[in-house]
């Protein structure tokens, strides 16, 4: 039950980042960013790690690995540019570094 829960929390927060991103695809992240993407990032943060942690020992790594590696980037992305508009390749890389790791969590 538990692990339901938390598998719907991080799926809420990744649907929630990714609108968020959706939302500013006109100016192509040259819009003002507030705190939301650094709350759903330290949410999904948590629950992926939660989720890890009940599973564990069996654990899927072939998606854990590079579903992490996506969140460093996109971590790094966000503190290269802070409270910044994101240039074209960041939004354009974070938007696919964000359906990728979306892409590897629903396909075996």
């Amino acid at each position: 039950m538990l692990f339901s829960i938390l598998l719907l929390i991080h799926f809420l927060a990744f649907v929630t980042y990714l609108i968020h991103l959706a939302l500013l695809w006109p100016t192509k992240g040259a819009a003002p960013r507030g705190k939301a993407g650094l709350i759903l990032g330290v949410i999904l943060l948590l629950t992926g790690a939660l989720l890890v942690w009940i599973s564990y020992p069996h654990i899927n790594y072939y998606k854990v690995v590079p579903k992490t590696l996506a969140f460093l980037v996109v971590t790094l992305i966000n503190i290269r540019f802070g409270e910044r508009d994101l240039s074209k390749a960041a939004y354009f890389g974070l938007f696919g570094l964000t359906i990728s790791a979306g892409c590897i969590a629903i396909f075996h």
